[in-house]
């Protein structure tokens, strides 16, 4: 999805020339245009890591027809929240209906009159981007304005199968924070719910890719997925969250750890394929976590997991 102050990006799906000349000349003013005149190269661009925010797609195509890529895209978790609009010579009503129920948000029969097609996209990216808006606040820590469980799941599902496609290390960093029952229990939920605060925030200033993802996990526990990262990148920046926090100085005089808040971290990684799933990434993130806090806490334990042959 494109940022909201960048101009929102077209996908024009025909493999006729003459159309995709109109209709590209017609919106290039206001959007970035794209162009696919075939299925394949359609399904591309949409699935890629920077998919267009609408697609204009016609039905006769050689090869896979427009019914079927738009049927492909809805099936797709990475591609289905794409607005699709069908413009096409097919003008029964029989041919709307079908593609209405394919998942098209609207159908277009040519020769078509442009200001027409530029008020219905206008129309359907203003109701995209009230969903996404919505969508985004569902995926976010009420308490701390981080990323939550939901988000963190949907993430390491889309991160999992594109490591395994390319054979890309995968890391997981599972944190909690230590004693913080008896932080609560000392100085109240209110002043706990601060200390998450701060913490999250702390956590997520450690991060500075794009791809890097932290969330609370639940509770006083924390994630942070990192694709692309290996062992050594992984444990580093695991010791950089545990020392951040630390450095907080929140005081916690009923740790048994420090007379401030701390944090231990047990960090996992792999490379993905088809005979691995995300929760052994999980499982052996917490085996680890549960090792730091057995060894005394305001630590990290590693462990890199081998792939069965």
């Amino acid at each position: 999805m494109s940022n909201s102050n960048e101009k929102k990006s077209i996908l024009i799906v025909d493999d006729v020339p003459a159309n995709i000349r109109i209709l590209g000349e017609s919106l290039k003013m206001l959007y970035k245009v794209r162009l696919a005149t075939n299925s394949g190269k359609a399904l591309e661009i949409a699935g890629s890591m920077n998919p267009p925010d609408l697609i204009l797609l016609d039905i006769v195509m050689p090869g896979m027809d427009g019914y079927e890529i738009c049927r492909r895209l809805k099936s797709s978790k990475q591609t289905k929240n794409i607005p699709v609009i069908f413009i096409t010579a097919m003008d029964q009503e029989a041919d709307e209906t079908r593609g209405l129920k394919t998942g098209a948000v609207d159908y277009i029969t040519k020769p078509f009159s442009l200001p027409i097609v530029n008020a219905r996209i206008k129309t359907h990216l203003e109701l995209k981007q009230h969903r996404d808006i919505l969508e985004n606040l569902s995926k976010i820590d009420g308490l701390t304005g981080i990323h939550n469980r939901r988000r963190f799941d949907e993430a390491l599902e889309m991160e999992w199968h594109r490591a395994a496609r390319i054979g890309s290390c995968l890391s997981l960093v599972m944190m909690d924070i230590d004693k913080f029952k008896n932080y609560n229990d000392t100085y109240g939920h209110t002043t706990g719910d601060d200390c998450l605060k701060q913490v999250a925030n702390t956590l997520l200033e450690a991060v500075h890719r794009p791809t890097d993802l932290v969330a609370r996990y639940g509770g006083e526990e924390f994630s942070c997925l990192l694709p692309h990262t290996d062992i050594a990148g992984a444990n580093a920046i695991a010791l950089k969250m545990v020392g951040a926090v630390e450095a907080l100085n929140i005081p916690h005089e009923m740790s048994t750890v420090s007379d401030r808040v701390t944090i231990s971290a047990g960090t996992s990684v792999i490379i993905p394929n088809r005979r691995t799933a995300p929760t052994q990434l999980i499982n052996q993130a917490d085996q680890c976590l549960y090792q730091a806090k057995k060894e005394g806490r305001n630590r990290v334990i590693s462990s890199e997991l081998v792939n069965p042959a």
